[in-house]
């Protein structure tokens, strides 16, 4: 394996930097079981909140308690608030100044989706000294009707196997979430492509409870992309060029071949590690985000081709 690829996933970004919680990180389950059964006794998933709510408000009460439980007057989702790791330990650690435990009452927990507990995994295998990189794409073991939704994950390199393991958090997938087959999860690289070509069909594919489209399958390979660059950004952000349907339902068949060569690229990312690097450094459309705060006029002097 590229020892200067691996090097380059035990780096972190902004969002996975450990330095404020090294040493509690390393001090962290090192089985995978446990280390994921403990990291997800610290959240909620925003959907299971209003899940609860929705029992609670309809039925006058909830399976789980969770809605009963949970305050009414904190924040129903951490997303907009907790884009990293250190901000979501820090606001663990506040609610429960023991830290992560598995006994965390339900009005001390974070409601965060998924690419807030993968971040969080991200960077607690980085401290141990393990090469990670988030992954965002789809799941199909969500749902029983063949719908795919839009999910992140993450893949770390076992040096003693020289692999790469896929490996969902969650453990609704079943018993092998921490060791998953490849084929288990859908890869956006290979979904774009298949989509594009004809292969598979775009209604199967949902964002978040029912957003739909070509672009919303191209705003996932551009997540996937940069995640795989060490920059795993919120669902939030969006490229600049990009970031509304009008700008990409006019892209020319030029524009859409760029994203095509892209998930070409990433169908092997590790093969392709130097090229995917290269154009994350030097391709200004494929860098150069909105997010809430940051529209395209803020961009104007730089000219995104």
């Amino acid at each position: 394996m590229n020892e200067e690829m691996l090097d380059f996933y035990l780096k972190t970004s902004m969002y996975t930097n450990y330095e404020p919680y090294k040493e509690y990180y390393k001090s962290l389950p090192d089985d995978m079981e446990e280390l994921t059964d403990l990291v997800l006794s610290q959240t909620i998933h925003r959907t299971e909140l209003r899940r609860s709510r929705k029992e609670q408000l309809e039925q006058g009460r909830s399976h789980d308690h969770v809605s009963e439980e949970y305050p009414w007057w904190k924040y129903i989702s951490h997303d907009d608030i907790l884009l990293t790791a250190p901000a979501i330990t820090a606001e663990l650690f506040r609610q429960d100044n023991r830290g992560f435990t598995k006994n965390r009452e339900i009005k001390d927990k974070v409601v965060i989706t998924c690419r807030y507990v993968a971040v969080l995994m991200a960077s607690i295998l980085k401290a141990k000294k393990i090469p990670c990189r988030v992954r965002s794409g789809f799941a199909s073991y969500f749902r029983d009707d063949g719908k795919y939704i839009d999910h992140w994950i993450i893949e770390y390199y076992n040096q003693k196997k020289n692999k790469w393991i896929i490996c969902d958090p969650d453990s609704r997938i079943g018993k092998n979430h921490i060791n998953m087959n490849k084929n288990d999860f859908g890869w956006i690289a290979k979904i774009w492509l298949d989509v594009r070509s004809g292969k598979d069909d775009i209604n199967k594919y949902i964002h978040g409870s029912s957003f739909q489209g070509l672009n919303m399958l191209a705003y996932s390979l551009f997540f996937d992309f940069h995640a795989l660059m060490n920059d795993e950004i919120s669902y939030l952000f969006m490229p600049s060029y990009i970031d509304d349907d009008n700008e990409f339902f006019t892209l020319s068949t030029n524009e859409l071949k760029e994203l095509d060569d892209l998930a070409t690229l990433m169908l092997d990312p590790n093969k392709n590690f130097d090229t995917l690097r290269y154009l994350f450094y030097t391709d200004k459309k494929f860098r150069i985000l909105n997010t809430p705060l940051i529209s395209d006029k803020e961009h104007l002097e730089i000219e995104i081709k």
